[in-house]
């Protein structure tokens, strides 16, 4: 599917974006990843903190194509649309990041204790390397969302 087929099945709607909306997407995946590597906050926090960032980097290339998601599943098509933005070799890329959201959601909702510092550690250093992929994409795509 592409993102147009998305959108013309309600799943998205359009968005205009401009530079200082990602420019403030981009403070808050910094903010989070410097925060997910503090001492002192449960594994649980850090891996729900490495996972916002990484929401948010996903975010920033629905905004960047145009689109952001209806509230129906919000986070949950906004992960998965990496693949459709950045390429099909990125699918694994997007089943890891949902696997993270259901794990987030089960330590934030449900019960403490369901995510270890290996989980935060591994997803903070993956989302460090997407906010790499990202903005080399949106360098070469839409450069003018960057500040310069």
């Amino acid at each position: 599917m592409t993102l147009k087929q998305w959108a013309d099945n309600g799943w998205l709607k359009p968005h205009k974006t401009n530079r200082q909306e990602v420019g403030n997407l981009l403070a808050i995946v910094r903010r989070d990843l410097a925060d997910a590597q503090a001492g002192g906050i449960s594994p649980d926090w850090r891996f729900g903190i490495a996972y916002n960032a990484a929401l948010k980097l996903c975010t920033i290339l629905l905004y960047a194509e145009g689109y952001r998601p209806t509230q129906n599943l919000a986070h949950y098509r906004t992960l998965q649309a990496l693949p459709l933005i950045l390429g099909t070799e990125r699918k694994p890329d997007a089943d890891y990041l949902d696997a993270c959201r259901t794990k987030r959601n089960t330590v934030e909702y449900d019960y403490t204790g369901g995510a270890t510092d290996t989980d935060a550690n591994e997803l903070i250093e993956f989302t460090k390397t997407l906010e790499t992929h990202v903005l080399n994409w949106v360098k070469s795509r839409h450069a003018c969302l960057l500040k310069n």
